[in-house]
């Protein structure tokens, strides 16, 4: 027994001692190894480079505190896209990966929201980092992302209100109708915006989204003129009642209850 031990002893300080001593094309097969152990000696190799840490990052089996040791130790010299691969492996911790978002790029953020296997804690994270760009970020790349975004993206690019960019977030298949409606019933929204969604092929059927929109005090008269023929009249009475109805839009919905009672 002690001498099977002392051979498994041996092999282990073995293996290490290569570890460290490997050369370039070895340790590219080297950094496939199942112990972590051993991959935590790898990383002292002198002869480890962007290379080989790029292909180890690539491993979905990583423990947390390699991921983190092999930041600490590289940290100085990481190039943008060893810096990328750290953030998108799922081992990283999410203090480590909130550290890091601020250097990379807005739609790299994007893609890292959308990859196969993020978890909540790097989306969540990712999603907020491209948030806080969004006042400075030009009107051409928040159109393209109102396209690609998460649904809480596209939902505070909404917010904005911009026409081009509000159209571009209408037709995302990520969009919320929960951000619509929200959206119908905050400051930003105004008749030209309004207007869109009663138009929107995908939106205007929505019987919450319509009665918001009638709700709204800025909303055209047209769409009254459209919609409250085909209201049940106890909608109608509701929304007469609306703090929200401005004077010509109650004349209208008082008109049309006189025309299905009679008076």
């Amino acid at each position: 027994m002690k001498n099977a031990m002392a051979q498994t002893d041996r092999n282990t300080l073995k293996k290490l001692q290569k570890g460290l001593t490997a050369g370039s094309e070895e340790l590219f097969q080297l950094v496939l190894d199942p112990d972590c152990d051993f991959l935590h000696t790898l990383l002292k190799n002198p002869q480890l480079n962007e290379e080989h840490l790029l292909v180890l990052l690539k491993r979905r089996d990583l423990t947390t505190e390699l991921v983190s040791a092999l930041y600490k130790r590289n940290k100085q010299t990481l190039s943008h896209r060893t810096l990328l691969a750290l953030v998108k492996n799922p081992s990283a911790s999410g203090s480590l990966v909130r550290n890091l978002l601020p250097q990379l790029r807005l739609f790299e953020l994007v893609d890292l929201c959308h990859l196969p296997g993020v978890t909540p804690d790097q989306k969540l994270a990712a999603e907020r980092a491209i948030i806080q760009r969004l006042p400075t970020t030009p009107l051409g790349s928040k159109i393209t992302l109102a396209r690609r975004g998460t649904a809480n993206v596209v939902g505070e690019l909404m917010k904005e209100g911009q026409p081009q960019l509000f159209e571009a977030c209408l037709g995302s298949p990520r969009l919320r109708e929960a951000s619509i409606y929200q959206f119908l019933r905050g400051p930003a929204a105004n008749a030209e915006t309004i207007s869109m969604v009663a138009r929107h092929n995908r939106w205007k059927q929505r019987p919450n989204l319509r009665l918001a929109i009638l709700k709204n005090f800025k909303t055209p008269d047209i769409w009254f003129t459209l919609w409250l023929p085909k209201m049940q009249t106890h909608m109608i009475k509701q929304l007469s009642a609306s703090y929200r109805s401005n004077p010509k839009q109650r004349r209208l919905l008082d008109a049309e209850l006189r025309k299905r009672t009679g008076l």
